[in-house]
């Protein structure tokens, strides 16, 4: 048997604020709380067929990874969400009708090959990668 990836499952944030958090991914990104289990400081959001789980540095879980993130201490160095539809226009409008500054659209190389990409910070310091559609 050969394993073969298909897709991101999800992703698991440690965070130190748990509602600013949600805000950010929910109300920025679309994204929608789907489960919480309160007692190990876990909540799962629905990101089209991938979960972002944020993980409360305060909670049973987010205790044993260490200190809280910042941005001299990154708990990953980034997460790609693919966007569809990518109308940059729209996308940055958005985003800064959050207060979101994003960097400068690029061409990176994506799970389907070149591609338009956005990095952008979430509240915690984690970079996160919007990525359209391959060229």
């Amino acid at each position: 048997m050969s394993i073969k990836p298909r897709e991101l499952d999800h992703v698991v944030l440690r965070v130190s604020d748990v509602p600013r958090a949600i805000s950010f991914y929910c109300q920025v990104l679309g994204c929608v709380e789907e489960r919480r289990a309160d007692k190990i400081g876990l909540i799962q959001l629905r990101a089209g067929r991938s979960l972002i789980d944020l993980v409360d540095v305060k909670g049973e879980i987010g205790k044993k990874g260490g200190p809280a993130p910042d941005r001299k201490g990154h708990n990953m160095d980034h997460f790609c969400v693919r966007v569809d539809p990518f109308d940059e226009t729209a996308i940055r409008r958005h985003l800064e009708s959050h207060g979101i500054k994003a960097d400068p659209t690029e061409t990176r190389y994506g799970a389907e090959g070149n591609g338009p990409s956005i990095y952008l910070q979430d509240p915690d310091g984690n970079t996160v990668e919007l990525k359209g559609p391959p060229e």
